[in-house]
């Protein structure tokens, strides 16, 4: 199905505590983004990046959620770009960047769409908040945050419309910290670990994530952090851990989405170039667009 997708680039590295996953949006664009996605029959526009402060000219303020102030502004112009990408009919397609950009991309998203879930691939759960963090890295709570946890100047940027827990699936996950462990245990949000991918298989864990979804939203914003993947496939990612999913599981992920017919929306988030091996994470994501976005072998 013919899509006219919007390409933003959102150049931020202060939710992470290394730096160099700013120049994720550039790498995307090197690795043949815009034409992959063309050749599939879609109209492409590429929008540009949003202003991002570097650390070098940002005050990290409180140690528990380092550079928040900076964090949420750029959140607040995601939304609003983002929302007027989708009232106007197109499928934003946000290039990361951090995953702290999450905040902004589904709060844009939902402004327009209030009922669209979240299906967040990832090794980690990013559901931190500041007072359960052991790093202050606001990359790992902008998921907590888009569910009204956390602190309240980031819970905000969702303008009242917390996402809920059934809204939303956790699909990868195999590195969590206590508290955060915690706190999905409370909420009830659905997280299938490594461990389950291994047990039950990548398309049964994918049916039931998206049976899950299918009963409770309209539509669906895929947020993809290429660290979900087994780091030899994606080495340039600040925080790889091992025993990710593969090349072909990552395929048919995307592929079984692309199927439902649901997705509004996608991030490609933490590319870090500077890790990077020739490239090699940036192509690998844009391969993972593709097929999100209705390749199809024949």
């Amino acid at each position: 199905m013919h899509m006219d997708i919007a390409l933003i680039g959102v150049p931020i590295d202060l939710g992470a505590n290394r730096r160099g996953v700013d120049m994720g949006p550039s790498a995307l664009r090197y690795a043949g983004l815009q034409k992959a996605l063309s050749d599939l029959g879609h109209t492409v526009a590429d929008l540009g990046d949003l202003v991002v402060p570097g650390p070098e000219h940002s005050d990290p303020g409180h140690p528990s959620a380092r550079y928040l102030k900076e964090i949420v502004e750029v959140c607040r112009e995601l939304s609003r770009r983002v929302a007027d990408v989708v009232k106007a009919g197109r499928v934003p397609l946000v290039l990361g960047g951090d995953h702290s950009l999450s905040v902004g991309t589904v709060s844009g998203v939902r402004q327009v769409h209030p009922n669209t879930g979240i299906i967040w691939l990832d090794a980690h759960g990013d559901f931190n908040t500041p007072d359960t963090t052991p790093s202050g890295n606001v990359h790992g709570m902008s998921l907590a945050a888009l569910l009204g946890l956390g602190a309240e100047e980031l819970v905000a940027c969702s303008a009242g419309r917390p996402v809920q827990p059934e809204q939303t699936v956790l699909i990868g996950v195999r590195d969590l910290d206590d508290g955060e462990r915690e706190l999905l245990r409370k909420t009830g949000v659905r997280v299938f670990t490594m461990q389950e991918v291994d047990r039950l298989g990548l398309p049964a864990v994918m049916d039931q994530a998206l049976d899950r979804l299918r009963k409770h939203v309209d539509r669906i914003h895929l947020s993809l952090d290429l660290d979900v993947f087994e780091p030899d496939l994606a080495p340039g990612v600040g925080t790889p851990k091992s025993g990710g999913l593969t090349y072909r599981e990552g395929h048919l992920a995307m592929e079984m989405i692309a199927e439902l017919g649901m997705l509004i929306s996608m991030e490609l988030v933490e590319v870090n170039p500077i890790l990077d091996e020739a490239n090699r994470t940036a192509r690998l994501a844009v391969d993972m667009a593709r097929s999100a976005l209705g390749a199809q072998v024949l």
